[in-house]
């Protein structure tokens, strides 16, 4: 049996990465090796299996400190009540395997019931969807379980064998004394079982692959990155084990305006040199139509203005967040000579050199750029 990689090491990350470094590097991994894009490939499926393995420990907190602290041998005896499964932890009942291969329980554990695998599917949503949330339905590819056979793997009308060479156990043990070796049995490679006459149906592997659709709703306010549960909805069990999950990450499109962070909404303003010097009233874009904002005399390049309510909701929440307007100042690229007259006049009158009364000039400059 190949020896178990540090969960890092399987996911590509730091010892003091966070979360969110471990999701990001989770999705892209499982995306790469998912059974879907390389059928009847036992590497990938293998490499499937072990990052499942290394998120479903690192992803919580409980299981990652316990790994961090006593890596893959799991605690001592009577330390954390038997730790988990997936990451070697297994207590007392794991010691008892490496001394005696699980032998004297008769294999039980080899044919206990297993959970089957989660599926990752990627959705990709529209910016205003994730907003307002939208009813989405998909395909996607299963392992359930086969009916002809009704997942045994044995052709109809027959059963899967003990296996002569484990008798059963799912292992064989070589030596004596203290010095004993137990490997994995390589005539039925573990399960303790052969099959004589393999199903038809799916060729003895007792599971076949089905296109199935799945009617999905997301909820307003979703954000990129996040991943939704549809429990049940994943891989069959074996020996009678639960179906895995179906995990749907979402990936937002970028919008042509507005930029994202949190229950808050940022967009881009462009207004005139007379809007902001003189002060205006301007329609500003929402994400649910326009609303009229006063734009104060003599606002300056990068200001930001506050649209209360014009945000996104909180998930799984009632409340909204806000739009934050960034006022962009546009200044002229070509001038007429009398606009150019206008500002230099204007720069006369700020430099204290008097050209003519200040609302003579102020009402000059109004009506040259309104006109």
């Amino acid at each position: 049996m190949a020896e178990k990689r540090d969960y890092y090491e399987v996911l590509g990350v730091d010892r003091k990465a966070g979360q969110d470094d471990i999701k990001r590097a989770y999705r892209k991994l499982a995306k790469e090796s998912h059974p879907d894009l390389h059928p009847n490939d036992k590497t990938a499926e293998a490499r499937f299996k072990e990052i499942n393995e290394a998120h479903e420990v690192l992803s919580d907190p409980q299981k990652r400190a316990t790994y961090d602290q006593y890596g893959m041998d799991g605690p001592p005896m009577g330390g954390f009540g038997g730790g988990f499964e997936a990451g070697g932890f297994g207590g007392f009942e794991s010691i008892f395997d490496q001394l005696f291969g699980g032998a004297a329980r008769g294999g039980q554990r080899r044919n206990a019931p297993m959970r089957g695998h989660d599926i990752l599917f990627n959705m990709r949503v529209e910016f205003e969807e994730a907003v307002f949330g939208a009813s989405k339905a998909f395909d996607f590819m299963r392992a359930e379980k086969c009916e002809v056979c009704g997942g045994t793997g044995a052709k109809e009308g027959t059963q899967p064998v003990t296996c002569a060479t484990c008798k059963g156990t799912g292992q064989v043990r070589s030596g004596s004394g203290f010095m004993v070796t137990v490997r994995t049995c390589t005539t039925c490679g573990g399960t303790g079982q052969t099959i004589k006459d393999p199903c038809t149906g799916c060729s003895g592997s007792g599971r076949v692959r089905r296109k199935r659709t799945a009617n999905f709703t997301l909820p307003p306010g979703a954000d990129d990155g996040q991943v939704f549960v549809m429990g049940g909805k994943g891989d069959a069990g074996q020996n009678g084990g639960p179906p895995g999950d179906l995990q749907i990450a979402i990936t937002v499109k970028p919008h042509a305006l507005f930029k994202r962070e949190g229950t808050t909404l940022y967009l881009e303003m462009p207004i005139s040199i007379t809007q902001a010097a003189l002060g205006a009233t301007v329609d500003i874009p929402t994400l649910k139509g326009k609303v009229s904002q006063k734009i104060p005399e003599g606002t300056q390049d990068g200001a930001l203005l506050r649209i209360k309510g014009e945000g996104v909701q909180q998930l799984h929440g009632s409340s909204r967040g806000d739009l934050v307007v960034r006022v962009r100042v546009e200044i002229p690229k070509k001038l007429s000579e009398k606009q150019k007259e206008l500002l230099r006049a204007f720069d006369a009158e700020t430099t204290g050199k008097q050209y003519e009364s200040r609302k003579g000039f102020l009402d000059k400059v109004k009506e040259l750029f309104s006109a």
